[in-house]
């Protein structure tokens, strides 16, 4: 009998264990925007990445709010971007973390969030994953009909959403041919 591969045990294990945070860098391999039976549902870019020995996975990133929207809410979302230079691009890998908060990376870097209306952060989005030649992303696991990240956003408390999870930020960070990358924060409408 052949052992099962290191993409069919991680298959296994997030549909068997609660969600984890995890850090996942890989080779950005396609973007596309999110088809949805309702247009105005959809409210994703997704970045796929190769990460050996894994494969492809597919990091779900928001560009509004759904939740916010049917609330009443604003449903924009705030980013914060910081670039910095960067002298090696890291290895693929995934790997569970034990956290991220958005409150300790604020205290040690310059960010400063924007309102993005959807068609405008979906541009913006698509254009920086299509330069990018690796990718960074944390956020949860997800196995459906394929393996991918979710949850790319800060996870605090929210207009709609009133379950706080502390130290479950996830986030994104691109790098670029010119050797500069891109620290990319997510926050939405109440969040801290």
């Amino acid at each position: 009998m052949a052992k099962p591969d290191a993409r069919t045990l991680l298959f296994e294990r997030i549909r068997t264990r609660p969600a984890k945070l995890v850090h996942v860098c890989g080779v950005p391999y396609a973007v596309d925007l999110e088809v949805a039976d309702d247009p105005a549902d959809a409210d994703h870019i997704y970045l796929t990445l190769e990460a050996p020995p894994y494969g492809r996975l597919r990091a779900a990133v928001n560009t509004f709010s759904r939740l916010n929207r049917n609330a009443g809410f604003d449903s924009r979302v705030l980013v914060g971007i910081v670039s910095a230079p960067y002298e090696k691009r890291p290895e693929p890998c995934l790997e569970e973390v034990p956290g991220q908060d958005y409150a300790q990376l604020e205290a040690i870097l310059p960010i400063t969030y924007e309102h993005y209306e959807h068609e405008p952060l979906a541009a913006l989005l698509v254009e920086k994953m299509k330069r990018a030649i690796r990718a960074e992303v944390w956020g949860e696991l997800y196995a459906r009909e394929h393996l991918g990240i979710h949850q790319i956003h800060s996870r605090r408390a929210s207009c709609a959403v009133t379950n706080d999870l502390r130290n479950r930020d996830g986030a994104l960070q691109l790098y670029y041919p010119d050797n500069v990358a891109e620290l990319l924060l997510f926050k939405f409408c109440g969040q801290p």
